[in-house]
Order: structure tokens, then C-alpha cells, then sequence
């Protein structure tokens, strides 16, 4: 039975512990470095507003829904500028990716690289106006940053900015045309991209020289924008696993293997990335009638029969999940918090979030901090919830000059929580 307990804006009072003791974590990769979804161990402030908690602000070219990663001392982030912007108008011709490297104690610019888009690129209208044209998370192994540009390529720059190399992963688009979405992965020496919308495959690049390594293809890529998911089994194997058009797969990194297989519900649209956790992987439909799977991990061939823990209606749509103490959490497209069992798939609590007056007014995956869910919002801004099976909101942090919207899932470094809106990134200091 779901109970709901709204406490509004709590008083500037609350924090939740000290970071102060945890040595500084590089955020490297969408949604960060643990298999159980997007979370860290440091403890983050839970309340802030544009006069209190915001160390800087920096103002950016241009919108994105990709999310900053932090590697040493610097902020990257994606954007786009020239077209898409506000309005249908324009040319794609005008279209332009920035690359921005800023530095994390007070927000200026270290550099900034310019790469103009590759046509013909997908026209500005329907969907695609939900997340634009920088919507994929770059990704670092601290000597260098990867960026994903859908049909301009996956390039690579060194710390300083230098271009190192640029490759093509494919020029299609799917027939609503709704534009890339998937972040990199990294797996030793290779880069791991899911071109479904530009080529319907997964390929691996390697890393020093953007020359493919490994390609898997198939026609069930169509609609897929999740982020592929380095898991490890508990044999110690890694494998990268991945939702498709009814099927969710396993992959060897090094060669693109197939290892297994399970036949699912998973309709297209699939947008969630998997998430995992003893032993099990958890995957995430699109349409709200794909519902979820968890699937053990561990078998061979076709694991349908023989693998699958359970099966469940509910589906967060756009949203990863994240794994907390037995317990996966999101809210969905639709604005509606989900806590279900992750030893069976059973609701523990489906409720409407009040505050929401938007069509669709999350993008962002939740983020685990302290005890808290972070779920920030596109235009009613960041909801903190009580990370139990029992739906709680502590906090709500909105900014009050800052209209655009907000679609990434923020990062987190030392205790600090980097946020990105169309408009601007934000630092928000330790609590």
C-alpha cells in the first residue's frame, strides 16, 4: 500500500553528513562507475537555491541532454548550437557540437572545440525536439575524451583539446527520425558504441586510433538508445549487456560475442540502460507495456527458460533505474515514483509525484547520494527522495531564474553535484 508523506522544501539546516573524510572520485562515463545504476558513495547537500549552495555557474553555447562527466580537476560537457534551438527554423547545415573543458574550483573555460555536423543531419520536429543533438554522455580513461556525435562520428580529444581522431559509426536515422541517444562505454583498449540509429550495430573502436575492432549487427537494434552496461558476472566474467527489440543479449567486450540471449517483452524505445546487481541484471522496456526483466546472469545460448528471474508490467520508459538495498527506483515519463522488489519484480509503491504540471516532466535518471534519490526534472527541478520503499520527497530545488529545461543526470565528484540545464552548468558545494 503506497504512503505518501510531502514534506516541501526543507530548511537550509539539513544536510546529510560529511564528505569531508572520502578522497575525490572521478565521474568518467554515464551514469557513473557502479553496475547497480547511477550512484556514489559521498553524501551530496539535499537543498539549494539560487542565492544558497551554488559554488558557480557557468553559462553554456548551447542546450544538451548529455550529462557532464568529471575527470581530475575539469567539467566536460557537450552541446550544440546553430540549429535546433528554441525553434524549428534554420538550417541544419548551421549545426555545431561544443566540447567545453572547465575548471571545477570556479567554472571558467579552460577550452572549448567546435565540430560542425556532418549532413545531412535528422530535421528539428517531433521528437527529436525532446533531447536535441547532444544528447550522448562523453566518456574518459583520464588521458583522454570521447565524444559521441551520432552521424558526425565518435571522436576522440586529449586533455589539452587536440583532436585525435574522428570516425564514422554510420549516417542512418530510424523512420521517426528521433535522433542518437546512447552514451560510450570503455572496456580496455576499446571504445564501445551502440550505433543502432546510424548503422542498427554495436561496434567497438579502438581506443588509441578509432580503427574498428568488432562489429554486431541486427535489424533488432531499430529504436534502441540504451547505453550498453559492462556487468560482471559472478564467475568473474565481463560482459556487456544490452536490451534490443524483444531480446536482451550478452556480449563478449573483446570480440562482440554473442554469449547469450533471452527472447522478451521489450518493445522499441528501449532507453534505459541495464543495471545489475548479485548476479542479476535488470533491463527496461520503453513503451510502459514492455515492462522489465531480470535475468540471471551466467548462462549460455538461449537463457529464455532457463534465466529468467522474473517478468513485471512496470517500465520507467526513459529513465535508468537504480538499484538500492534490494529495491529498484524511478520515476517515469508520465511522473509517477516506482519502488519495486528486485528479488521479484513486485510494486512496492507506484505513486503519481505531486508538483508535476508538464507533459512528460522527467528525462534524467535518478541518482543515488547519502541515503537520497536525486531525480531531476525538466522544468520543476530537482526532487529529493527518500532512497527506502516508502515514498518520501525532502527536498525540491528550484531554480527560479533558470527556465530552460534540465534533461541530464547529474554528476558527482568529492561530495560536489554537477548539474547541467540548456542554459547553464551548476556546482552545487558539499553539504
Amino acid at each position: 500500500m503506497t504512503r505518501l508523506l510531502f514534506l516541501g522544501l526543507v530548511s537550509s539546516s539539513i544536510v546529510l553528513g560529511t564528505a569531508s573524510s572520502l578522497p575525490a572520485e572521478d565521474w568518467r562515463q554515464f551514469l557513473g562507475s557502479h553496475p547497480e545504476g547511477s550512484l556514489s558513495q559521498a553524501a551530496v547537500a539535499v537543498r539549494w537555491s539560487d542565492a544558497e549552495g551554488i559554488r558557480w555557474k557557468r553559462q553554456l553555447p548551447g542546450p544538451g541532454s548529455s550529462s557532464p562527466i568529471v575527470v581530475g580537476g575539469r567539467v566536460y560537457v557537450t552541446c550544440y548550437a546553430g540549429y535546433g534551438v528554441g525553434s524549428e527554423g534554420g538550417s541544419s547545415a548551421a549545426l555545431v557540437r561544443h566540447l567545453l573543458c572547465i575548471d571545477r574550483t570556479d567554472g571558467h573555460v579552460v577550452w572549448e572545440r567546435k565540430t560542425p555536423a556532418s549532413q545531412p543531419e535528422d530535421v528539428y520536429r517531433g521528437y527529436i525536439s525532446d533531447h536535441g543533438y547532444a544528447s550522448n554522455t562523453p566518456v574518459s580513461d583520464g588521458e583522454r575524451i570521447y565524444v559521441f556525435y551520432g552521424k558526425s562520428g565518435v571522436l576522440a580529444f586529449d586533455l589539452d583539446g587536440t583532436e585525435r581522431w574522428r570516425t564514422s559509426v554510420g549516417d542512418g536515422s530510424s523512420e521517426p527520425r528521433w535522433g542518437s541517444g546512447a552514451s560510450l562505454t570503455l572496456w580496455n583498449e576499446l571504445v564501445i558504441v551502440n550505433a543502432a540509429e546510424e548503422s542498427h550495430a554495436i561496434l567497438a573502436l579502438n581506443k588509441r586510433t578509432g580503427k574498428e575492432v568488432w562489429r554486431y549487427s541486427s535489424d533488432a537494434l531499430e529504436l534502441c538508445y540504451g547505453t550498453p552496461r559492462l556487468i560482471t558476472t559472478a564467475g568473474g566474467q565481463q560482459q556487456l549487456v544490452m536490451g534490443a527489440l524483444g531480446e536482451a543479449w550478452g556480449l563478449a567486450p573483446a570480440t562482440g560475442e554473442l554469449l547469450w540471449f533471452a527472447k522478451t517483452a521489450l518493445t522499441d524505445n528501449v532507453n534505459p540502460s541495464p543495471v545489475a546487481g548479485n548476479g542479476v541484471a535488470y533491463l527496461f522496456g520503453g513503451f510502459r507495456s514492455s515492462g522489465s526483466i531480470a535475468i540471471r546472469l551466467g548462462g549460455t545460448d538461449d537463457v529464455t527458460d532457463s534465466h529468467i528471474v522474473w517478468t513485471s508490467k512496470s517500465s520507467s520508459y526513459v529513465a535508468t533505474p537504480v538499484l538500492h538495498e534490494g529495491h529498484l527506483y524511478w520515476i517515469d515519463y508520465h511522473g509517477k515514483a516506482f519502488c519495486i522488489s528486485a528479488a521479484t519484480g513486485e510494486e512496492i509503491y507506484r505513486q503519481r509525484v505531486p508538483g508535476f504540471d508538464t507533459r512528460r516532466p522527467v528525462y534524467a535518471s535518478p541518482l543515488l547520494a547519502g541515503g537520497k534519490l536525486y531525480v531531476v526534472t525538466r522544468k520543476q527541478g530537482v526532487y529529493v527522495l527518500d532512497a527506502a520503499p516508502q515514498f518520501r520527497i525532502a527536498a525540491i530545488n528550484k531554480s527560479a531564474v533558470d527556465e530552460s529545461q534540465f534533461n541530464a543526470t547529474p554528476a558527482i565528484s568529492d561530495g560536489e553535484l554537477f548539474l547541467r540545464s540548456d542554459r547553464f552548468l551548476y556546482c552545487i558545494g558539499k553539504p
